[in-house]
């Protein structure tokens, strides 16, 4: 059998780690054949491979990004659709896809398999967003990348006794910034699922500064604060419609300095979080996930994919994934909000 892997949507460190796994049992296990597809769904629609045979995927799990490009192109879009790739799936005698990606490659991936393709998934988001897995690879690089960033600003704010905010990735949910948070001793947290007031987050840094501390706050991209109505956004839209998050740390600053009197400093992580090598927690899931994914193909359960419960790799519909979305529980947050001050 011959498979045909992508990576599509923004990238994310243990992608690589996830084709290595598949490309390495599906050969060893299962004598299957491997191809990936260039640049997402632009390669499936194009029908632009490369070979992956063993060698290619030699030490790659360590490696960040992802050695077959990603792009955010929608399949269904332009001169794709079902047909176009069904095509290209047959002119180029591949048999099924493994589709790595988050909500919208899953989304896309689905539709493809209601039309009669064979496709299995993997999740990848470092939100960690997706429903139906416990976590999603990335996530723990993200954290952990975010964590170091902000022990280093604590102790310039330290220093010069400033109150300083770093903005994390978050669109619709906060568990970056949560996780994050709650690891550098945040005395704040922020994010999409809790509407606060600025009275509230100063009172917080107030707090914090009474005590002989240097404020410190971890605030989630897509964080409303209570007299907002959406997320801060400047930059317009995205390929999909959305629109382009990241700024509100800057805008948080000036009002809590103004309001608490003390020096304030903004710092963006943005796309810093999603780069270089991932944690070995990443690089296990990962290798995991592609592993039973190519045991997906072999049990012909398309339109699922594999997911992580618990300590098990479980294969889920992807409806079960796109269905809602994995938001912050309320006793999360607020065993977290003890902290907070």
């Amino acid at each position: 059998m011959k498979i045909g892997i992508l990576t599509s949507g923004g990238d994310c460190p243990g992608l690589n780690a996830v084709i290595r796994g598949a490309v390495l049992k599906g050969i060893k296990v299962h004598d299957q054949e491997f191809v990936g597809f260039r640049d997402g769904w632009r390669g499936v629609v194009e029908g632009d491979v490369i070979d992956l045979p063993r060698h290619a995927v030699r030490g790659i799990s360590k490696q960040g990004g992802t050695i077959l490009g990603t792009s955010r192109t929608n399949p269904f879009e332009g001169n794709g659709g079902a047909e176009v790739v069904k095509a290209n799936m047959q002119r180029l005698g591949i048999d099924a896809m493994i589709a790595i990606g988050g909500e919208g490659t899953l989304a896309a991936a689905k539709r493809l398999t209601d039309l009669g393709l064979n496709i299995v998934g993997v999740p990848k988001t470092v939100d960690n967003d997706l429903d139906a897995t416990d976590y999603t690879f990335g996530f723990d690089t993200a954290v952990q990348i975010a964590t170091e960033a902000i022990d280093r600003l604590r102790t310039t704010g330290e220093s010069h006794s400033r109150c300083m905010i770093a903005e994390v990735m978050g669109r619709h949910v906060g568990w970056i910034a949560l996780h994050a948070g709650m690891a550098s001793g945040a005395h704040a947290i922020l994010i999409p699922e809790q509407q606060t007031s600025v009275e509230q987050i100063a009172e917080w840094v107030s707090t914090a500064n009474a005590r002989g501390r240097a404020p410190l706050v971890v605030v989630a991209e897509g964080f409303v604060p209570s007299h907002m109505e959406q997320a801060h956004s400047e930059r317009g839209l995205d390929t999909f419609g959305r629109p382009r998050l990241g700024g509100i740390a800057d805008q948080l600053a000036p009002e809590l300095e103004a309001r608490t009197g003390i020096e304030t400093r903004a710092t963006i992580l943005g796309h810093i979080q999603r780069g270089g090598v991932p944690t070995s927690f990443d690089r296990v899931l990962a290798t995991r996930l592609g592993m039973a994914a190519v045991d997906s193909v072999r049990d012909e359960l398309w339109g699922t994919m594999v997911a992580l419960n618990g300590t098990e790799i479980a294969h889920v519909g992807f409806e079960a994934a796109l269905g809602n979305l994995k938001r912050v529980p309320q006793h999360r947050y607020d065993e977290a909000s003890i902290l907070f001050g």
